[in-house]
């Protein structure tokens, strides 16, 4: 089997500090290969280019996907664009990697998934928070009753002056900075999209479909500043959503300026009437699941938990974002050895839901009746 062509379509932080160092490594080049980068910023992609040693650069999605050593794109632009460029590369043949949501609503993801299926193409939609050994751990504890009967959880993200300062967008190949402002701004812009989504893909991994969402949602800080200039946001960045999974089963989930520590990014809380679960602890005390020595051993890694993705070996050990990384190659197994992957663009989609219903609720103060689902419990991994 010939290594997948794959195309990364724009050049921001999460490439340089995640995609490029780990599929450009050599222990991956036979399965996968990167042929070109797509950024509107020319000096960039090409400097990029030059320095992770991709044979060709774009900048517009026409050249790339006209590129016929092109099989497959990792979409990893503003998530308030990705729908209309995965559609695009979708209707040219390509296989496709959405970077967190692959859109903004229900029907635009509808559309993705039917637009896949009428030409046997494969989606991915990241992030697949259901891979993790510790979540598969958490499922099965809550299914044998080790808290008793689940009655709530609390999860989310915060998401403070994170994307503001990351230092990958100071200095870039080109030497152009990265704008950040699309963080702050509709559509796509907040951390529900962008962070929030983490928490909720692994929530309903664990406690399946959510069926009702209500929530109170705002804007509290309209004014940011990126290199000394001001940016005025216009999405809303304090959210709070109430889940109902149905039986009295509850859950809290919030996309906030300022939140709660989390154990692990993504992590999320289960109160049940006779213990808690909190992130890798139960009842205070860890608890076992495959790898869990080694997340003991890395002490100050937030990101070790995500460590533990199955792909995630030898070099990919120590590079950024391996949590993406792991969700190109599900599509990369997908494509070449027909493998599905458990990260589904359904339960994708009911992310999705969850975040545009909780806005509607907002906005009309009414609660909302989720209209997707998915497979729960997920096929076998």
């Amino acid at each position: 089997m010939s290594p997948i062509g794959l195309g990364i379509v724009g050049v921001g932080a999460v490439v340089l500090r995640g995609i490029l160092p780990h599929l450009t490594q050599p222990d991956v080049q036979d399965r996968v290969q990167v042929r070109a980068l797509l950024d509107p910023v020319e000096e960039r992609a090409k400097a990029a280019a030059e320095e992770y040693g991709v044979p060709a650069y774009y900048t517009t999605l026409d050249d790339l996907l006209a590129d016929d050593q092109v099989d497959a794109v990792t979409i990893a632009s503003p998530i308030g664009i990705h729908y209309e460029q995965g559609l695009r590369a979708l209707e040219a043949g390509k296989h496709v990697h959405f970077n967190k949501t692959m859109s903004t609503t229900v029907a635009e993801a509808d559309a993705l998934i039917e637009a896949a299926q009428q030409r046997g193409l494969r989606i991915v939609a990241s992030p697949g928070e259901i891979l993790l050994p510790q979540v598969t751990r958490v499922r099965e504890l809550i299914a044998e009753g080790a808290i008793g009967r689940v009655c709530w959880a609390l999860c989310g993200a915060a998401f403070g002056q994170y994307h503001e300062r990351e230092e990958e967008r100071l200095t870039p190949p080109g030497g152009r900075p990265i704008d950040p402002t699309w963080y702050f701004r509709n559509p796509g812009g907040g951390p529900m999209y962008d962070m929030t989504a983490y928490a909720l893909h692994r929530l309903t991994s664990v406690l399946g479909p959510a069926k009702r969402v209500t929530a109170f949602s705002g804007q509290a800080v309209a004014h940011r500043e990126f290199m000394g200039l001001g940016v005025d946001a216009t999405a809303d960045d304090n959210t709070i959503t109430i889940l109902d999974f149905g039986d009295s089963v509850y859950a809290v989930a919030y996309g906030t300026p300022a939140g709660l520590p989390a154990t692990e990014v993504g992590g999320v809380r289960y109160f049940g009437s006779a213990g808690t679960i909190d992130g890798m602890l139960l009842n205070g005390a860890p608890f076992d699941f495959p790898g869990r020595d080694f997340v003991d051993r890395s002490p100050g890694d937030f990101a070790a938990p995500k460590r533990l993705l199955p792909h995630i070996v030898g070099p990919h050990l120590k590079l950024g974002e391996p949590h993406v990384f792991e969700d190109i190659m599900q599509l990369v197994d997908w494509v070449r050895e027909d493998k599905p992957s458990p990260v589904t663009a359904e339960h994708a989609r009911h992310v999705i839901d969850i975040i545009e219903s909780a806005y509607r609720s907002a906005q009309t103060g009414e609660a909302q009746t989720l209209r997707t689902t998915f497979e729960h419990p997920p096929r076998a991994l």
